[in-house]
């Protein structure tokens, strides 16, 4: 079912069924005065129901009834607004337990982690920002502030991601939900904000909570937070949930009620739109060469706000882009030379003018020279450790994350043992065609599986036993950047994993792109086009589509989308394009559009 949203008229509000004058105090009040105002007012009538109370809450205020309708728990971290839910929650008889993979059970998700006010009442039990949500996402996502990923480490099934943050001001981890509860999100953190202003100088900032009651949040997080309630309005969802809140609990959520609040309060602080670029990329150099590849590294740029990414071109075209100071390009052709120059972006589009061009010749090959993009042999991950714990590391130009694993174990030589976790690579360009890797399972325990996925879809699974055992999954056949991620699905084998790589994957980017271009679409189009604010709008049946590619004119794929209309019915995002022509391809239905 479609989410319902409320739009504003003119000056006024949306009310959402709040008391004949509940919010009387408020009238007439901006800025911090608004906010103390509101603070009094959904202070008083606030009754704890304290922390068990919420498993009863939820069988009213947190129950599917505006997209499957089915009575089901509506879980934020998997919800799919426009498809089949990938599991479902029964109230009452799904709660949370223990889990290891999604699906098992639903807990209390404090959307303000507990952690930072030290489990204290009222707030360890405050219905307004604590959602029932699945019991494995909740864990992933932590303690972790909420913001844009660039590079996920994680997705869940409905597209929640946690990852490197590439939101302006912050480059930590940060968890980012679906586009469908951004809004909800940032209201719920508002309303946090507000109503516990007085505590905030007590409360840790989890990097994300200011210590002062205005404006309550660090500016960074603000800025997301006052994006994100912009672009996702009040739902209906949001509307049953308050009601159902107010009345479990005593007290609303006021940015649900008047959505004009927000901009009554923090207007003034939203940044001024943001028009210095990035300095220029210094210190680009070639690090290794191979017969098929080159690694690049160069020094930060530096921004009035903060750096997004860079971007990587190869003899004078967009290669790939990282949000790393260094990459590994391959692919190449033996003996060859290839011209290289980095430019460097912010969140809000600015770019930095080119930087010095490297130039680099890759190595002769052989008589059958290898293909593989990504060769990971595990010898420079972290010391020898072994207790459980997030590990990264650094090798030809990949970044590597494992969760919850260990690094005393070895099978070649050294190798990473991942418990309840998964082993994730960075972006790595020119596709996926097959993949090859050893396991082990260490210690006791049972045979099992890893799920293999790319771009957080799953392409196959890989084995393991007591006996190491090397695996090749082949025709897995991705193009375009490819982020690969080997998960446990169980919670207590602990794997070894060892000497993991894929070959590279071209495909259909060498197709012939004028037979793209004359091909007819029929019954899709574009509009408006140009395209513009990095999102294509498709008129025509979106919903069974299963894969969108764009490529350039040269035939190179520049994004990859699978299930591209999942979560909206006719639009879909897209990357930084440099202006010029592209053909978006729905499947078998080429479209041309153009990027000023």
């Amino acid at each position: 079912m479609k989410k319902i949203i409320l739009f504003l008229v003119g000056a006024g509000f949306a009310n959402a069924q709040a008391p004949a004058g509940y919010y009387n105090a408020a009238n007439g009040l901006t800025g911090a005065p608004l906010k103390t105002a509101l603070s009094s007012i959904i202070t008083n009538g606030h009754q704890d129901k304290g922390y068990n109370g919420l498993w009863t809450a939820y069988k009213t205020t947190d129950i599917d009834k505006n997209y499957e309708n089915d009575g089901s728990i509506l879980d934020i971290y998997s919800e799919i607004p426009n498809g089949p839910d990938p599991y479902k929650y029964t109230p009452g008889t799904n709660q949370c337990g223990t889990y290891s993979v999604e699906g098992n059970c639903y807990n209390r998700e404090h959307v303000i982690p507990q952690s930072l006010f030290n489990q204290a009442s009222p707030m360890v039990s405050d219905i307004n920002f604590i959602r029932a949500t699945d019991g494995k996402v909740n864990g992933m996502r932590s303690n972790y502030p909420y913001g844009k990923v660039g590079t996920a480490t994680f997705t869940s099934k409905n597209g929640s991601k946690l990852g490197s943050s590439v939101s302006s001001g912050y480059s930590g981890v940060v968890f980012e939900p679906i586009n469908e509860f951004k809004g909800d999100v940032a209201r719920m953190i508002l309303y946090f904000v507000t109503r516990y202003q007085s505590k905030l100088s007590t409360f840790s900032s989890g990097n994300m909570l200011g210590s002062t009651a205005f404006p309550g949040l660090q500016t960074w997080e603000l800025n997301v937070l006052l994006a994100w309630h912009n672009q996702d309005p009040v739902s209906q969802a949001e509307i049953n949930r308050n009601n159902a809140s107010y009345a479990y609990q005593g007290n609303r959520n006021p940015f649900i009620d008047n959505p004009n609040y927000v901009n009554q309060i923090w207007g003034s602080q939203q940044s001024t739109t943001d028009t210095q670029a990035p300095t220029t990329v210094t210190g680009l150099t070639i690090t290794s060469k191979t017969s098929n590849s080159i690694s690049l590294s160069w020094n930060a740029s530096t921004d009035n706000v903060g750096v997004s990414s860079y971007a990587v071109y190869m003899n004078g075209s967009l290669n790939t882009t990282v949000s790393s100071t260094s990459t590994t390009i391959a692919g190449l052709n033996p003996s060859t030379t290839y011209n290289f120059y980095v430019v460097a972006k912010d969140a809000a589009g600015n770019s930095s003018t080119n930087s010095s061009t490297v130039s680099g010749t890759t190595n002769a090959g052989t008589s059958t020279p290898s293909t593989n993009c990504v060769n990971e042999t595990f010898e420079t991950i972290p010391a020898s450790s072994a207790s459980y714990s997030t590990r990264t590391w650094t090798n030809g130009g990949i970044n590597w994350t494992a969760t919850d694993a260990r690094t005393d174990q070895t099978i070649s030589n050294k190798a990473i043992t991942v418990r309840d976790g998964s082993l994730t690579s960075s972006s790595s360009a020119n596709g996926i065609g097959s993949l090859t890797v050893t396991t082990q399972l260490k210690f006791s325990g049972s045979n099992g599986t890893f799920n293999v996925k790319v771009n957080g879809t799953t392409v196959g699974t890989v084995p393991y036993s007591a006996t190491a055992a090397t695996t090749t999954i082949n025709n897995i056949n991705v193009t375009g950047n490819v982020i690969v991620t080997l998960e446990n699905t169980t919670s207590s084998n602990r794997v070894a994993i060892d000497n993991l790589n894929w070959t590279c994957y071209s495909g259909a980017s060498k197709q012939n792109v004028s037979s793209l271009d004359k091909a007819e679409a029929k019954d899709l189009q574009i509009y408006p086009n140009p395209v513009s604010n990095l999102e294509i709008f498709i008129k025509g049946e979106t919903q069974n589509i299963q894969k969108a590619e764009i490529y350039n004119l040269q035939g190179k794929v520049m994004q990859t989308i699978y299930q591209p209309f999942k979560n909206s019915r006719n639009s879909l995002k897209i990357k930084n394009l440099e202006q010029g022509i592209y053909i978006l391809k729905l499947d078998h239905t080429p479209l041309k559009f153009v990027v000023q």
